[in-house]
Formats: C-alpha cells, structure tokens, sequence
C-alpha cells in the first residue's frame, strides 16, 4: 500500500514533483496538491490528471478530508512561506515534511550522504539545488582526507529560476555554504550561484573545488566516482563533464582562508553538468530535477526504513 503525500507549492518544482512520484514512485501516493493561485498552471494540471487541489494554502488543506491520510507533505513554496507551514504542521505528530526550500528549519539532508543521520526527523532539508548537486562531492573527496575548505559555482540557466529561486538567491548562497560544512564536511565552505542568460539555455553547470590535506589521489578518483553513481541512482541525468583535476598547492605558496588563515594542501577540481528528466520542465532546468529527484527518493527512503522496523 502506498503512502499518501500532498505538495504545498505549485510552481515549477511543486509540479515537476507532482509529476514524478506519480509517474515513477513505487511508494508514494499524490493525494492532494496545495496552491494559493487557483488559475496557476501546476493546479490545472493536476485537476486534468486527477488529483485533488486546494488554493488556499496550508490551512485549507489541514481542512480537507484528506489530511487525516496524509503522512508527507513536501513543501515547494519559499523559505519565508516555509516558516508558516511548518508552524501549522509541527503539531501533527503523524506527519513528516520535506523541505524543498532555503528555510533550513529542519537538518540538511543530501541523500546518498546522511539520510541514515536524519531518518526519523519530522522536518528535514534539501538545502539547495547546487547543494544536492555538489555537496556530494565534497563528501566524497573528505571521506578520503580532510577537506579544509568546499568552494562551489552552480550556474543555471536563467529561465529555470522562477520567481521562488529569485527571492531565495541570498537564503541559496548562506544554506549551501553550511551545508557544505555541516553536510560536505568541509572546514570552510563558500557558495556562488549564477544565473546564466545564454539562449538556447545551457543545462545546470557545477563547479566543485576542495582543498584539503593530501591524499592519494586515485583513491579521492575513486570515492568521487563512486559517488557520483549513487546520485544518479536517483538522477540519471548527473554526471561528470570532465575527469577530476588535481593541483598541489605547496606550503611556499600557501592560501589565506578567511576563518582558517593560512593553508595548503591538495586542490581537487569537479566539473558536473546535470541534465534534466524533462517530465515536466525542459531538460535544461537540471538544478530544478535535481531537488525534486533528491526530494522524492528521501521520502521513498523514509517509507523504506519504517518499513522495515
């Protein structure tokens, strides 16, 4: 039997998610999708396909029949509207939310790193789309030797941000930038998100870099790919652009790290490109497939591991 679910937010990432666990969840079961505009597309097209819709929000949904079956509800609105829902849902002792926001109310969650850490919170966070993007791969490199300090770019075409992702832009560069350390393992962590106007619109492009203590680097070759394959169990569109690229940085021309002074080591370098599934944004919107993909598989895992207690 499959466990009911309701998304709040029916932008873009509110929709594509919709989309995906009906089309491919094995144990998930869209039972309503939540709007505050009722002429929005995202709630037209679930009346088309059949699913229940509110648009008054949250509040119309704890209203609704339907509530008292609902055991997920992932949150796809923004990181403010975030604060209102989980202050509605939090009493609900049966309920358990995804959080697709930069809110960070809840603990980072970046699947094939800690979801075993976070299974039994009620409210964890996806961080963000160039964190579920990279923030493996700094796990990856500090699985193999400490990492002193995380550096990302995720560039993303323009016309994937909507207007959730416009508002959110500071909450995006302050939630990757912990999550690097709290999640990635990083020291230090630093987060740029840029947003690309090229037309055609060019798919989601992530630059890692890491500087930590040296190591084998065949073996940081090895942890990267490894993991690399673990993401895409779940994002088949995630892959390396290039192979990784090693630079040593001598004690003679050590670099200064605000908050860490002075520091030297092995620089590793990773190009990521993520292609989107195109289930219900172009393929180019790969930072948006990427949360609703990470999203989908920690509530699939979640109903897993209750599973099997």
């Amino acid at each position: 039997m499959k466990t009911k679910v309701a998304i709040i937010g029916s932008g873009n990432i509110g929709t594509d998610l919709m989309i995906k666990i009906i089309r491919l969840s094995p144990s998930l079961e869209m039972s309503v999708f939540v709007g505050i505009d009722p002429a929005s597309d995202g709630l037209a097209r679930a009346k088309r396909m059949g699913i229940k819709t509110c648009h008054t929000g949250i509040d119309g949904l704890i209203k609704m029949e339907e509530w008292k079956d609902i055991k997920i509800i992932f949150d796809a609105t923004s990181a403010k509207a975030h604060v209102y829902n989980w202050g509605k849902i939090k009493n609900f002792k049966d309920k358990r939310m995804v959080d697709l926001t930069p809110a960070a109310i809840g603990p980072y969650l970046v699947p094939p790193v800690n979801f075993l850490d976070n299974m039994d919170i009620p409210n964890v966070n996806m961080v963000t789309c160039g964190g579920q993007a990279t923030i493996p791969i700094v796990a990856a490199v500090n699985r193999v030797t400490k990492v002193h300090y995380g550096e990302i770019v995720a560039s993303i075409a323009s016309k994937s941000a909507g207007p959730g992702t416009r508002a959110n832009i500071d909450e995006f560069t302050e939630t990757t930038s912990e999550a690097i350390e709290k999640v990635g393992g990083a020291s230090k962590g630093k987060a740029i998100i840029v947003l690309n106007p090229a037309e055609p619109p060019l798919v989601m492009r992530d630059t890692v870099f890491t500087l930590s203590a040296p190591a084998d680097r065949e073996e940081i070759k090895k942890s990267i790919h490894e993991m690399v394959v673990e993401v895409q169990k779940y994002v088949p569109g995630y892959q390396l652009h290039q192979e990784v690229q090693f630079d040593d940085i001598p004690e003679s021309e050590a670099v200064f790290i605000e908050g860490l002074g002075m520091k030297h080591g092995l620089k590793t370098t990773v190009l990521l490109k993520v292609v989107g599934a195109g289930h219900y944004l172009p393929e180019y919107a790969g930072n948006l497939d990427i949360m609703t993909s990470a999203a989908r598989a920690t509530a699939e895992r979640m109903i897993a591991k209750n599973s099997s207690k």
